[in-house]
């Protein structure tokens, strides 16, 4: 009995017993931080590396149907442009503008030397209040002999006042009737003179005739400035040029002898030099009514569908006059290379980069033109698609793009 109750002693728990340090729970707790940093490190050295593609930025172009009737080259154009100058002669003290910079309709430009009309408007001014003065002046006197008339009638009823003092009081009276007129003349005379010098202070300001972009700086502060060219070097005749970026075109000179395939809301797609892959959606604006007799060609307006920032005034363009109607929103498409469709699952489909990685877009495939082909549904304009990359990349795959 004693050996048992000995054994059964030894398996209670003592809660008053000292705690005994378990120093392998710190062991164990390292060696399983360790395990976990070595398994984050494999998988990022196991993992498969970004895939280099290829991509474009697609654009959108006019679909298929459209048969080109004509081809020509012209260059884009803005029909709302100025150099503005000053209405006055003078020499600028400030230019508030750069190329390239926007500005707002009114906005100010440059400011010319202003000294002598400012000297001559303070002048004005004085002069103004002076004539004021004087007919105030004259306004009180006239009301005196006024008085004085009415004073010289009553005694002159009672043979008190003789009728040369009445003759005097009325002379008097007309006199300063008479200079009161011609005092509120040059009060009308002197303010004219005023608004003339605040006019001439306000031709020293150039402003913006209308809301644009800043093309060229034609002046420097220190520059005579005219707006009639002096016939030397010395003296500039404009401040700046401004382009109405809303108003950009296309002008094409047409042969005389086609110009029966061309027609007023006729559609036209056009391909400026500086983006040979980039079709604009463009129309006919308006045939000028006249012939150019030493070229032999008639002047052609093209306007576009959508204006972009890259459109810039003066840039080259070639153009395809189609004949099967007019390039509108519902018939655009997206031209792409064909080694940018793929095939799975027996549909055509193109991968899109979107945030690193490779994403599947099932696309419907318009005609075929040379190594091109039209998707008429499935992506969007401004989107990156692969053009070359691992046979094998799927959907969801990370990719990086080749630097061009």
């Amino acid at each position: 009995m004693t050996a048992g109750k000995h054994s059964l002693d030894d398996l209670r728990i003592d809660r008053n017993a000292p705690e005994t340090k378990r120093p392998w729970s710190w062991v164990a707790l390292v060696m399983t931080s360790i395990a976990l940093i070595g398994s984050v490190v494999g998988w990022r050295m196991t993992r498969p590396a970004a895939a280099e593609v290829r991509t474009i930025t697609v654009r959108e172009t006019a679909a298929s149907g459209q048969k080109t009737v004509l081809n020509a080259s012209g260059y884009v154009t803005a029909r709302r442009q100025a150099t503005v100058s000053s209405k006055v002669t003078g020499k600028v003290i400030e230019v508030l503008i750069e190329e390239g910079k926007k500005v707002a309709d009114g906005q100010i430009l440059a400011r010319l030397d202003a000294s002598n009309v400012e000297a001559s408007l303070k002048l004005a001014q004085a002069q103004l209040d002076h004539a004021k003065a004087a007919l105030g002046e004259t306004k009180a006197r006239l009301e005196e002999a006024e008085l004085n008339l009415k004073r010289i009638s009553a005694l002159t009823l009672n043979r008190i006042a003789s009728q040369a003092d009445l003759d005097r009081a009325e002379a008097e009276a007309k006199s300063l009737k008479a200079r009161l007129e011609q005092q509120t003349v040059e009060v009308s005379v002197a303010d004219r003179q005023l608004a003339l010098y605040q006019q001439q202070m306000d031709d020293t300001i150039i402003r913006a005739p209308f809301a644009g972009v800043v093309v060229s700086k034609n002046a420097q502060p220190g520059e005579m400035i005219s707006p009639i060219s002096a016939g030397g070097g010395f003296t500039r005749t404009g401040i700046c040029t401004i382009v109405d970026m809303d108003s950009l075109e296309i002008e094409i000179d047409v042969n005389e002898s086609f110009i029966n395939r061309v027609a007023e809301g006729q559609g036209v797609e056009a391909t400026l030099d500086a983006y040979p892959d980039w079709k604009i959606p463009c129309k006919v604006i308006a045939i000028i009514p006249t012939a150019d007799r030493q070229k032999a060609t008639v002047k052609v307006r093209v306007g576009f569908e959508k204006l972009d920032p890259k459109i810039l005034p003066e840039m080259g363009v070639k153009v395809a006059f189609r004949g099967a109607g007019e390039i509108t929103p519902a018939n655009l498409g997206i031209t792409i290379p064909k080694s940018a469709i793929r095939k799975q699952d027996g549909k055509d489909v193109a991968l899109v980069v979107q945030n690193g990685r490779a994403e599947r877009r099932a696309v419907t495939l318009g005609s075929v033109r040379n190594d091109e082909v039209i998707v008429v549904a499935g992506l969007a304009s401004g989107e990156r698609v692969v053009v070359e990359g691992p046979d094998k990349l799927a959907e969801g795959d990370r990719v990086q793009e080749k630097k061009p």
